[in-house]
């Protein structure tokens, strides 16, 4: 891809070459066991959107690494809501990124996978109509799919209040995903943390103030204790954005 933005490592050993995609790719990597990596942005004072969407937030080094975590990925896990909210549409590769994948023995594309404890979900919504690769929908054991969703997706029934996470990663891994990359939203990562699920977070800092008003990247009703999570390298744009990633050791 044309690189605009530039994006140098700060640290560890800053850098003063701009990263080009084949190092970011080796900075980011895929790890050689089962990973659970989360990537969020945010502003400074710790929104995740603006006027209630996260694109208020992104700009074009975001955008850069976000696309580069999806080819690095198995499977992409994203909360019902965000899907909807958000407006997803059919998880797509460049033909680059394609083939870098089928390089390396992967799948042509990673595989959507959609947590949602009420199955409100809208077959005709372009993630799911329009998909190079069926999704997975996470869900309850009692949850009543909308007709046409067992159509164009598989459903995996995985608890019953509400949907069990571990029985989810596990069964992802029984199918091949050892590597999701988590998009969110708050909920979602606030209950994979709450399961102490969460092997990496990307985090995107955008350089303004939202102000109050939106929540943060994290939410829910279970209060969990500190988990630490070592910071790995930082990342800067010349446009002010900065690019976190911590990971478990």
């Amino acid at each position: 891809m044309s690189v605009g933005i530039p994006i140098n490592r700060v640290w560890p050993g800053g850098a003063a070459e701009p990263l080009d995609d084949a190092a970011l790719t080796v900075l980011y990597g895929r790890p050689d066991r089962p990973h659970v990596r989360v990537n969020f942005v945010s502003s400074l004072d710790g929104a995740v959107s603006v006027d209630g969407y996260s694109a208020g937030l992104s700009g074009e080094p975001d955008k850069r690494v976000f696309g580069l975590l999806r080819m690095l990925c198995d499977a992409l896990l994203v909360a019902a809501g965000t899907l909807r909210q958000e407006g997803y549409r059919a998880l797509r590769l460049d033909e680059r990124r394609r083939a870098w994948r089928v390089e390396r023995g992967l799948a042509e594309y990673p595989t959507l996978v959609v947590v949602s404890g009420s199955l409100d979900l809208d077959p005709s919504q372009a993630a799911f109509a329009d998909a190079p690769v069926r999704p997975v929908v996470l869900t309850r054991a009692e949850a009543v799919p909308p007709p046409g969703l067992t159509d164009v997706a598989d459903l995996v029934r995985c608890g019953t209040d509400r949907v069990d996470l571990p029985a989810g990663l596990a069964e992802l891994r029984r199918r091949g995903h050892d590597q999701v990359l988590c998009e969110g939203g708050p909920r979602l990562l606030g209950a994979l943390t709450a399961a102490d699920l969460v092997d990496e977070l990307c985090l995107t800092v955008a350089p303004l103030l939202a102000g109050p008003g939106a929540g943060r990247i994290t939410a829910g009703d279970d209060a969990t204790p500190p988990r630490p999570l070592p910071l790995r390298h930082v990342l800067a744009a010349a446009d002010g954005v900065l690019l976190l990633r911590h990971a478990r050791d």
